[in-house]
């Protein structure tokens, strides 16, 4: 859902240049296979695809401190929530980006990510707009070629019908699924980190699908 305008967010946005990429000056191809750098250090990559208010990546981060995780978000006054969260957390293993995911191969090099994480993207109902849906096979293999091999795509949503879907076209792929779940909070797991979406449909009842995807 694309949310009003807020235009004080694009000054506001420089207040983390540390370690944002913002709309006016994002992520290029001079970023692409230079990622260790960008953190100074060499660690894990993991990127989350459309990264929210923030609620996931800030939490995996102080979770994992040797990983280095990267936030891509569209909506710029989306992710100025997520970066107050960022540096109210004194984070400095985030970096994020207002991006548009469809051009994910200009920012990274091949097999330079190590997992992705895909969270309640949109599910693109419509029988036409499949090619649209995160999960279809022309986006497997975007991350496929980005990947390591053996990286990983962590995939969750409420939809039903998306979880079917990928599930096809993660077979179609020629993928290994694991960790298969319709319910996942049923499961009660204590280390599932949720994000604001999760948090907010999962309290009126809906049904958490979740699994682990892996390309070799």
């Amino acid at each position: 859902m694309r949310l009003r305008r807020k235009p004080w967010v694009d000054k506001a946005i420089h207040d983390f240049d540390d370690f944002v990429f913002p709309k006016d000056a994002p992520a290029s191809e001079e970023q692409q296979g230079r990622w260790a750098e960008v953190f100074g250090r060499e660690a894990p990559l993991y990127v989350e695809l459309g990264t929210g208010k923030g609620d996931f990546i800030s939490q995996m981060a102080e979770r994992e401190p040797g990983v280095n995780f990267i936030g891509i978000e569209a909506q710029q006054d989306v992710l100025y929530a997520a970066a107050k969260k960022v540096a109210a957390m004194e984070l400095k293993n985030v970096r994020l980006l207002v991006f548009d995911i469809h051009e994910i191969e200009r920012i990274f090099a091949p097999g330079e990510v190590d997992r992705f994480f895909l969270n309640f993207c949109d599910p693109w109902p419509k029988k036409r707009h499949y090619k649209r849906r995160l999960t279809y096979r022309g986006f497997l293999e975007k991350y496929r070629h980005l990947l390591k091999k053996g990286g990983e795509l962590h995939f969750k949503t409420d939809n039903r019908p998306l979880f079917d879907f990928s599930l096809k076209e993660f077979e179609a792929a020629e993928l290994a699924v694991r960790d298969v779940s319709y319910d996942l909070h049923a499961e009660d797991r204590p280390d599932n980190i949720m994000t604001e979406y999760e948090r907010k449909f999962s309290g009126y009842g809906e049904k958490i699908n979740r699994c682990e995807v892996i390309f070799p």
